[in-house]
């Protein structure tokens, strides 16, 4: 049986677009997930390009708050993306 550990690949399909494919999980029927975590790249990109600029620049007179920040789209952003989402 599954021990629970998710497996996460970057896939290239036929097309140019490269998606996020979970297999394993157990939020839904087939045990895939491939918009939650593609989608969850997409908002951890945006989020990262206008957050570690920011956290940068933060950390130069307040380190662990810049470290925060620069954090913020890895701990927040991706996973509360890629569960909002089943498929």
């Amino acid at each position: 049986m599954a021990t629970g550990v998710v497996h996460q690949r970057r896939r290239t399909t036929g097309s140019k677009f490269p998606s996020c494919i979970q297999c394993g999980t157990r939020s839904n029927p087939c045990r895939c997930k491939v918009f939650g975590p593609t989608l969850g790249f997409v908002a951890f990109a945006v989020a990262a390009v206008v957050e570690w600029p920011i956290g940068a620049v933060v950390y130069l007179f307040r380190h662990a708050k810049g470290r925060r920040i620069m954090g913020h789209p890895v701990r927040v952003v991706y996973p509360k993306v890629s569960r909002a989402i089943p498929i």
